[in-house]
């Protein structure tokens, strides 16, 4: 790594593991400080842990143009060149990654175009929770906030004048068979528990809209939604 690289511009190589010892260690100190790149390397996890999902079915001979002919009528966003907007720049390039690979699997399984309209959908579903979570980190008040948690790390990112935050959980030990991990938005104060999202991995990613004093993971059984948890594995005062 030379000194002229941005060490933003590593964030794809590290989540792909294709950095070498030095650039690692670089850009984990770089991690402790970037709630941007922290939330960026989550997601771009998540998206090749996703578009590694196989696939085995040929597709009919009229799909590949049907599919072509939705995308080409897809505005795309186009990416922005200035420093201060080069975080957002990544993720737009991801998502336009996760657009093909949407239109990719919609191929391979054979499926009609109802199906790619309904992934269609989906895009535009995480295109929104995309914004919400570009305007946590693009605050003026935003703050990282970060704890080890069953072997792994809870990263937030808190903006308390938006009351929002965004929460990436990376490597936690997995939750175990019929578990999942819940997390939840706690008031000490009162004892109250707001149950914001679930996992069954030791990853995930959560925008949060309505701040608590504390942010709390819990051991639950799989598919449940408690209203209280359980078993409380790890504590955040995000005050």
């Amino acid at each position: 790594m030379t000194g002229t690289v941005d060490i933003h511009a590593l964030a794809g190589a590290y989540a792909l593991d294709a950095v070498d010892d030095i650039e690692r260690a670089a850009f984990d100190r770089h991690l402790r400080d970037c709630p941007s790149c922290v939330v960026e390397v989550a997601e771009m996890r998540e998206t090749t842990a996703w578009l590694a999902q196989p696939v085995a079915e040929a597709p009919p001979p009229r799909m590949r143009e049907a599919v072509l002919t939705q995308i080409r009528g897809t505005p795309q966003e186009r990416e922005r060149r200035t420093t201060a907007a080069a975080g957002r720049a990544n993720r737009g390039r991801l998502l336009r990654w996760a657009v093909s690979g949407v239109a990719a699997a919609v191929l391979a399984a054979g499926a009609g175009v109802g199906t790619w309209v309904v992934a269609e959908q989906q895009i535009a579903a995480e295109r929104a929770a995309q914004a919400n979570i570009d305007a946590v980190l693009a605050a003026a008040d935003a703050r990282l906030v970060k704890q080890e948690v069953q072997g792994g790390h809870v990263n937030m990112v808190v903006s308390p004048a938006r009351n929002a935050a965004v929460a990436v959980l990376d490597g936690l030990t997995a939750p175990g068979a019929d578990k999942d991990y819940q997390v939840w938005m706690i008031d000490p104060d009162t004892t109250s528990y707001r149950n914001v999202g679930q996992t069954a991995k030791g990853s995930g990613r959560f925008y949060i809209q309505g701040l608590a004093p504390v942010f709390g993971v819990s051991v639950e059984k799989a598919g449940s939604k408690p209203k209280t948890p359980n078993q409380v594995v790890g504590r955040l005062d995000i005050r």
